[in-house]
């Protein structure tokens, strides 16, 4: 068996027109054992020079939705249609049974769905409101401006 490593891109295109001549080849025979050989050369490649494990959980989705032809509503079906929105706007977290039924309905493997990502920076509104002090100042200066509208020193 005459076989030579994938280390360009032009390799990688010979050796995918070479599964291609192969597929369904016997299991145990010569072509076969040639197959799963090259295959999981092509396979050691691909990861190498097309990494997808730098992807975060919603890119994941997002990929396997665009690669299915999958739509917000089909995942808002899986998981609740406002849950959908929330999580592709990375406003809500995934949760072990969303990602259990993502996983098992859309075939994402799990590894990549319970990675940590990052949500999307929210306005706590309590912090936003202003504190004692700026309330006092602010009726305070209310108070003032009337006062002086009336003519009352």
């Amino acid at each position: 068996m005459d076989i030579r490593p994938i280390r360009t891109d032009a390799d990688h295109e010979a050796a995918l027109r070479e599964i291609e001549a192969l597929w369904g080849a016997g299991e145990g025979s010569v072509e076969g054992d040639r197959l799963e050989v090259v295959a999981t050369m092509v396979e050691v490649y691909e990861d190498r020079r097309w990494p997808i494990d730098e992807i975060d959980p919603i890119e994941a989705i997002e990929v396997a939705m665009a690669y299915e032809g999958r739509t917000r509503a089909d995942l808002g079906r899986l998981i609740g249609a406002s849950r959908a929105t929330e999580i592709l706007q990375r406003k809500r977290a995934l949760t072990l049974p969303m990602i259990r039924k993502i996983a098992g309905a859309w075939h994402v493997p799990e590894r990549l769905l319970v990675k940590e990502y990052e949500l999307a920076k929210t306005v706590d509104h309590q912090s936003s409101r202003p504190n004692a002090k700026t309330r006092a100042a602010m009726r305070e200066s209310r108070s003032s401006l009337q006062s002086r509208r009336s003519g009352v020193p």
